[in-house]
């Protein structure tokens, strides 16, 4: 305790005499509750040592260095304050160009020189961009009964910038690529090694195309296609195209559009080893999968086929290629019973097969098509037949009449219960002939055609044998053999029959009569009929 308060007394004592002392911090925090204890509760507040005079010859300094960082393209700047005095020294009237410099202010205390004689300084660094041209700090050193005005330090900077890296020839480049083939549409991302600088830009292309089977066969025509340029600036692209939507290859190399083979054929040019994934070549620089694809599910064609039917009988099929995808020709086979026909289609067009009438049903084949039947069906403006209806006492006849430019027509007339077939040829009639009977209707019913009913006249076959000379009840008439016996006045006697000038006009006029009724009686039992569809 004693020797505790033998230094309190001392840094008292010297307080009073204006003597600043610099303690080590230690000692300081465990001085100064000692002398708050011993301070008399009315003496006045103790204040912060103020600056103490400097040794003479005392002198501040400031000096800067600079260092380019390439990897940032930074200046580091190293800025050293130094102090000879024996006391602190305080920074006033700062300058800092062209940035303040972080950590120095104004006020800022300069260490002291040290016992053993080491000169006192404070290290500030500073980072400052590439293109700074220079940087420089200025103040004045303050004790307190001297100063030292001049502390200016500029330092000379300039370009900073990293170091060139060497470019990469094209031969010695290294990429990456990923590549895939989805339902509708190819695509690709290509970039360049991290690490590489290009000395030239390079060109990549992804290009799909029609094909005519799913393996690799020729020709093949170009669908759709994308290109773009890696570069230093571009390190990295994403190229999609299209697929047809038939069977097609896909390729992915390097090159531009300059460079796409618009159709591939027998001996035409190939992109070969240009291709991504190649094992060896320009493509052989980038790793992944192969840059190509073969497939479909479909030909790229479009057969089509329609019939058409014909009043006599034949059809006519056309036959065409000519949608979106058609960049092939098609084979078509028409078969028709005996009947055979194999048709070849170019692309965009269309073809004419004649199969003829009574051929039987018909059957077309080809590649990328469900097979298509067809029968023969009759045109709704064709001619029909016609019927027409004879009938007298002894028999009824139906006669068909088939117009030209048809199908022959196959009749079933049917009359009275009875039924017969007839065939009739184009341009000629037939008819079927039945006994007279009681029924009043005759049915006609012909292939494809609605059945038809046409009414029979029955004929006016009552006696008309003898009239007033017949064999009724007067038998011979006047001169009948009735009840007279057929003699008249004179039939006992048996006389002649009378005879002259009179009975041979009267019996002319009677047959004329009987011819223009007869005439007339078949002319009302003519009908024609003529059947619909």
């Amino acid at each position: 305790m004693r020797p505790l308060l033998h230094r309190i007394a001392a840094v008292a004592a010297l307080a009073l005499a204006g003597v600043t002392l610099v303690a080590p911090a230690g000692a300081a925090s465990a001085a100064a509750p000692a002398l708050a204890a011993a301070r008399p509760a009315s003496a006045p507040a103790l204040r912060a040592p103020a600056l103490a005079p400097a040794a003479a010859g005392a002198e501040t300094n400031v000096t800067g260095s600079a260092t380019c960082n390439p990897d940032k393209g930074e200046w580091l700047i190293t800025w050293t304050l130094t102090n000879t005095g024996d006391t602190f020294a305080r920074v006033d009237r700062l300058r800092t160009d062209p940035a303040p410099v972080p950590g120095l202010t104004n006020g800022f205390l300069i260490p002291r020189r040290s016992p053993s004689g080491t000169i006192g300084k404070q290290v500030f660094p500073q980072t400052l961009p590439g293109g700074t041209a220079s940087a420089s700090v200025s103040f004045i050193g303050i004790w307190e009964r001297d100063k030292d005005t001049d502390n200016t330090a500029t330092v000379t900077l300039g370009e900073c910038k990293p170091a060139e890296t060497p470019c990469v020839e094209a031969a010695d480049l290294r990429f990456h690529h990923q590549f895939a083939v989805g339902a509708d549409k190819a695509t690709a991302t290509v970039t360049v090694d991290e690490g590489l600088k290009l000395c030239g830009d390079e060109p990549v292309t992804l290009v799909t195309y029609y094909a005519p089977k799913p393996e690799f066969s020729v020709p093949q025509y170009v669908f759709e296609h994308q290109s773009a340029t890696i570069s230093n600036d571009n390190r990295s692209v994403t190229l999609s195209a299209g697929l047809p939507g038939c069977n097609a290859q896909v390729d992915l190399f390097f090159g531009g559009e300059d460079d796409i083979i618009p159709e591939i054929t027998e001996n035409g040019p190939r992109y070969g080893d240009k291709k991504l994934g190649s094992k060896n070549g320009s493509g052989g620089r980038s790793a992944g999968p192969q840059g190509w694809y073969n497939g479909g599910g479909k030909g790229c064609q479009t057969p089509a086929v329609e019939p058409v039917s014909h009043c006599d009988g034949s059809v006519t099929l056309n036959l065409s290629n000519t949608g979106k995808i058609s960049k092939y020709a098609v084979d078509f086979t028409v078969k028709a019973g005996e009947f055979t026909k194999t048709v070849t289609v170019a692309p965009g067009k269309g073809e004419t097969v004649e199969v003829p009438a009574g051929a039987g049903t018909i059957t077309v084949s080809a590649d990328g098509m469900a097979d298509v039947t067809y029968d023969w069906q009759r045109p709704e403006d064709c001619p029909l037949p016609t019927v027409v209806v004879e009938s007298d006492c002894y028999t009824v006849t139906v006669i068909v009449t088939n117009p030209e430019g048809v199908t022959p027509a196959r009749a079933t007339v049917t009359y009275a219960g009875d039924a017969k077939q007839i065939t009739v040829a184009p341009g000629t009639s037939a008819k079927a002939t039945f006994p007279a009977r009681d029924a009043t209707e005759a049915t006609v019913t012909i292939d494809g055609l609605s059945p038809i009913v046409t009414t029979v006249e029955k004929a006016d076959c009552g006696n008309n044998g003898g009239g007033d000379n017949g064999d009724g009840d007067n038998g011979g008439g006047d001169n009948g053999g009735g009840d007279n016996g057929g003699g008249g006045d004179n039939g006992d006697e048996g006389g002649l029959p009378v005879t002259g000038v009179a009975a041979g006009a009267i019996a002319g006029g009677a047959l004329l009569l009987l011819v223009a009724g007869g005439v007339l009686y078949f002319v009302a039992r003519r009908r024609r009929v003529t059947f619909t569809p």
